[in-house]
């Protein structure tokens, strides 16, 4: 195994986190922040993360300013002015979000950041913060012993720690320990593109907000990155091959089919989509229990989303935050300290799991259910649009009741989570045909 320590040195950790993506590095980074020895896995040979853009509401870049890391974010992303929803046929404007006075109300911003910016930073903190990095290390399999919690890796090597929290992601191993369930197909897929800013000045995008086109059966989303340097594009899209049956779905010739017909600046932003890869996308049906013995689930493991709420990567951060906020009510107790070299930690790992798993598994089931809605709301055709882009014409840009759920302070206990958004039944608006 590449990097860090050996594992069989002398000092053994607390824990063991196992995946380097966000979830994983923001996990260690929050436990090692509360003075307990972290090492983490990653499978691949070295660190790093595929993809573009991501957007982080108010529940996460508030962790990020507690970590400390919400300036570095924010100088390498951009603070974008509006969220803009605008029908994918006519370009009409829909609804929109300022985000400007969403910061005021929720105190702390919305943010756009490449992917890979943000998984560099949360590597840069980890490693400042003692984390005991290790690569080359693909985990097959978890078992709980006497004390805490083994794994075992491909090449047959074994590491121990009182705890070990699986950031796995989509297709977790230690998610079978609770449930065998498969991941569910949505047969929609997402292309991504992100070029330099001047390659789309002309176009007529928004060179300060997001933007999301949505319209029937795909949607289109653009806004810029590092700085306003590149434009981050996102094409998503049903894929009638997959809704056949067939394997070879969701490939180019779907993603020009799917955009036909709809409005100018998604016809000048479709050829600058990456088109040697894509993203099929796939949720799993929520989960109650994310504990097994001193083995817990984190993000994708966990509550993978589709992706319509952008809270992915956030739940993932919050994950990490929670249990690391559990397991530092008891270090800051009366009776708390950490012992020397191959002593445990002085964590009751029992209740500061149990604390864990009685507040996350029923946030992130709503985030995860109402990702799936909204898919649905985005994509409605004939008189269903129409009622649609009624109702969200209709909503004040002040309004914020669809959102308070989600972009307020994270909740530590299940009385802490606030109630969900109102609804409103599609037929209820009257639309002229």
């Amino acid at each position: 195994m590449g990097g860090g320590v050996s594992p069989t040195g002398p000092q053994r950790p607390h824990v063991l986190v196992i995946g380097g993506g966000i979830g994983g590095l923001s996990a260690a980074l929050a436990l090692a922040r509360k003075g307990l020895r972290v090492r983490l896995y990653e499978r691949s040979s070295e660190f790093g993360e595929v993809g573009a853009g991501l957007q982080i509401a108010p529940n996460c870049t508030r962790i990020l300013d507690a970590y400390g890391l919400l300036d570095e974010a924010v100088a390498l992303g951009v603070l974008p002015e509006h969220m803009i929803m605008k029908d994918a046929l006519d370009a009409t404007e829909l609804t929109r979000l300022d985000l400007s006075h969403l910061e005021r109300r929720y105190g702390f911003p919305y943010i756009v950041i490449h992917r890979s910016d943000l998984h560099g930073i949360f590597l840069g903190a980890c490693t400042r913060a003692g984390v005991e990095l290790v690569t080359d290390a693909h985990c097959v399999a978890y078992e709980n012993v006497p004390g805490g919690a083994r794994v075992t890796f491909a090449d047959g090597r074994t590491d121990e720690a009182e705890a070990v929290i699986a950031a796995d992601g989509l297709r977790s191993v230690a998610r079978e320990l609770l449930v065998r369930d498969e991941p569910v197909n949505s047969a929609y897929v997402a292309y991504r593109g992100a070029v330099p800013f001047d390659r789309v000045r002309a176009n007529d995008v928004h060179e300060k907000d997001v933007v999301v086109y949505i319209g029937p059966r795909c949607h289109f989303v653009q806004y810029p990155l590092r700085g306003g340097e590149m434009f981050n594009q996102v094409a998503v899209f049903a894929s009638p091959k997959a809704l056949a049956g067939q394997e070879d779905w969701g490939t180019p010739d779907e993603l020009d089919d799917a955009f036909e017909g709809t409005c100018s600046p998604i016809q000048k932003g479709l050829p600058l989509m990456w088109r040697d890869r894509w993203w099929r996308m796939f949720d799993r049906d929520p989960i109650t229990h994310w504990v097994n013995g001193r083995i817990a689930l984190l993000g994708d493991a966990a509550h993978p989303p589709l992706q319509y709420m952008a809270q992915g990567a956030v739940m993932a951060i919050e994950d990490g935050w929670v249990l690391a906020e559990h397991v530092g009510a008891q270090l800051a107790g009366p009776s708390a300290k950490l012992s020397g070299s191959g002593d445990p930690s002085g964590i009751d790992w029992d209740k500061a799991l149990a604390a864990y798993e009685a507040v996350r598994p029923e946030h992130c089931r709503r985030v995860v259910l109402t990702a799936r809605k909204w898919g649905d709301l985005w994509h409605l055709d004939g008189l269903r649009r129409l009622q649609r882009n009624a109702l969200f014409r209709a909503r004040d840009t002040y309004d914020y009741a669809f959102v308070d759920w989600i972009y307020g302070p994270t909740a530590l206990l299940p009385e802490e989570e606030p109630e969900m958004y109102p609804t409103v039944a599609l037929e209820s608006v009257s639309v002229e045909v």
